[in-house]
């Protein structure tokens, strides 16, 4: 898979990891977007490195799907644990 199916997948498990785990989020579209993308490659590099699980270089592998929205949804709570009452509440 070259650096667009990952940019591609990312956005996909950034979307999926969002679906699964709603609410407001600090950085809003841009920022869940971002994770996602993040997340893609932090979760294929943890899956290669701890779980001796190297990605497939197949888009359509159930693996590379699942570290991808497994690390989209570890950097997604991390985010909400780091930032999550930083934005201002104005009512």
């Amino acid at each position: 898979m070259g650096i667009l199916s990952w940019i591609i997948l990312g956005l996909l498990a950034g979307g999926i990891a969002k679906f699964l785990l709603p609410g407001r989020d600090p950085g809003g579209f841009i920022g869940t977007t971002v994770i996602g993308i993040a997340g893609a490659f932090v979760g294929g590099w943890l899956s290669a490195r701890f779980l001796d699980r190297p990605i497939a270089n197949d888009f359509y592998d159930g693996a590379t799907w699942a570290a991808a929205i497994g690390g989209s949804l570890v950097l997604l709570i991390a985010y909400r644990l780091l930032f999550g009452n930083s934005r201002s509440r104005s009512r």
